[in-house]
């Protein structure tokens, strides 16, 4: 937020006292000791044009040390429920410790983190004050934070998480579930369960630590590091506990981090090549999901022979109960399901790992690169195992034939992939058919050859990185060099209605 410069005195201060009058209405400092830095209010938000108050300005995030302690209110385990002893209501008790790097000198900064209780907060070790509004957590250090220098800010916090309800009227954020709860953010579900810079612009490594009453589990992103149980009296109020310590080590937006407690089956397997596989499935979903998560080896070796290397360490899948959330969600590394998906649906999430997970948008107007590309991997797969080829399903698309409702045909041509109508309409169809209809457009002009080097490439050059449509059209005509893309921009990424021509 930016203040007024006005400054209107009622008297005239001395020449020192209007130095500091002048400073706090700029939102600046003054030096923080001899020899120090004048420092500025780090911004709350990063002018995300459809979500403008997530993010924050003046600092980026290298790492987030999340130690979570919860408590459902009911299990539908008796072991679980012998040995409960917690509160009415499900609690959260954690500590968040975010390692970030100041870009400028800053004497506040603000954190996105919606609802339960600050216990204290410290940055570097001292003690900070900090006051809230909405989703702002804005924090004073005791001393300005000098550019380029690297800070540690420790959260610790406690109380039923929200649910958060999108613009588009989805829930995200901290959805309590029958056996324990789950944690989902696109686009800002974050902030309900951990303190951060919530927006998919700041990527960051990731160690998440989760205690939970013995006989729940605990699944996050990365790589699962240790699983250990307390006996008897060792847990809070003697309750037995068992601590699942998660470790993610390539960088990851706040969007795609999760956590799912409950009761899973646990499938650990390799692909050919060696990556581990991490799979729960709630037992109530688990005769549904077993042949389709069979193929998930499968789907991955075409995936990369199509995309390129798999940018990550590991590889997986979370299937709770069919109602838990109203949608899949490509959370890093291990997709998350409400009930047992189809194959198209896996193919479309696994895909997201390429693009959306390690080449990810720098604003929310860039979704399109996320699930443009995630569709047309459907589209692909049906190609090469006997369903509709992709040029079928584009021709179905653009006759109109291709959903049971006209009205969902209709809707393929409501905005321009590249520029959505609004915060509620990011995951609509024109995001999703029309942009994969752009990558059809695109295939037909260089030939698959060239097409698979284009995708391949933007995945490579953009690796754990950010982009928007204006990197991915520029990047496209850098690959074919003479052919003209003039057509397909203007008509079909930023173009209103339906195009003249298929």
């Amino acid at each position: 937020m930016s203040r007024s410069a006005r400054l209107v005195p009622t008297v005239t201060p001395s020449l020192l006292n209007l130095t500091l009058a002048v400073a706090l209405t700029l939102g600046l400092t003054a030096c923080s000791s001899p020899g120090g830095v004048h420092a500025a209010s780090g911004s709350a938000g990063v002018g995300d044009p459809y979500f403008p108050k997530s993010g924050n300005g003046g600092y980026d995030v290298t790492h987030y040390d999340l130690n979570l302690a919860y408590t459902p209110d009911t299990t539908d385990s008796s072991e679980a429920s012998d040995t409960s002893d917690g509160p009415d209501t499900p609690t959260l008790t954690a500590t968040a410790t975010i390692t970030a790097r100041a870009t400028t000198a800053l004497s506040t900064f603000d954190l996105d983190f919606q609802g339960m209780k600050v216990n204290s907060l410290m940055v570097d070790g001292k003690k900070a004050s900090w006051t809230r509004s909405g989703q702002e957590l804005k924090v004073r250090p005791s001393s300005a934070l000098r550019k380029g220098g690297t800070f540690r800010t420790t959260v610790r916090y406690s109380g039923t998480p929200e649910t958060i309800t999108d613009p588009d009227g989805s829930d995200e954020g901290w959805l309590p579930t029958a056996d324990g709860a789950l944690a989902l953010g696109e686009p800002t579900g974050s902030m309900a369960w951990f303190p951060g810079n919530d927006h998919p612009s700041d990527k960051a490594t990731y160690d998440i630590t989760i205690t939970v009453p013995k006989g729940l589990q605990a699944v996050s992103n990365g790589e699962l590091r240790s699983e250990t149980t307390t006996g008897a009296g060792e847990g809070a109020k003697g309750v037995p506990t068992t601590t699942y310590r998660w470790h993610v080590p390539q960088p990851m937006a706040t969007y795609l981090a999760t956590v799912a407690i409950g009761h899973y089956d646990i499938t650990r397997t390799t692909t050919r090549n060696g990556l581990p596989v991490y799979v729960a499935v709630d037992p109530q979903e688990a005769e549904a999901s077993r042949k389709v998560l069979a193929g998930l080896p499968e789907i991955m070796e075409w995936e990369e022979y199509n995309f390129g290397p798999y940018p990550f360490s590991s590889t997986g899948a979370i299937v709770d109960r069919d109602g838990d959330a109203g949608y899949a969600l490509e959370t890093q590394n291990r997709p998350f399901f409400p009930g047992a998906p189809d194959t198209a649906t896996l193919v479309h999430e696994l895909a997201h790992q390429w693009y959306g997970d390690s080449v990810t948008p720098k604003t929310w107007r860039d979704m399109w690169l996320n699930e443009g590309f995630a569709t047309y991997a459907e589209w692909l797969w049906a190609e090469d195992h006997g369903g509709d080829t992709a040029q079928q399903t584009f021709d179905a698309l653009y006759r109109g034939t291709y959903f049971d409702d006209k009205a969902d045909d209709d809707a393929v041509w409501a905005f321009p992939p590249a520029m959505p109508s609004s915060a509620a309409h990011i995951s609509d169809s024109p995001v999703y058919e029309r942009g994969a209809m752009v990558l059809h457009k695109i295939r037909r002009t260089v030939g698959d050859a060239r097409f698979y080097d284009i995708v391949q490439g933007w995945a490579a050059a953009h690796r754990h990185g950010n982009a928007d449509t204006a990197d991915f059209t520029a990047y496209v005509e850098k690959m074919a060099p003479g052919k003209d893309f003039g057509g397909i921009w203007k008509d079909w990424l930023y173009g209103k209605g339906k195009p003249a021509r298929p």
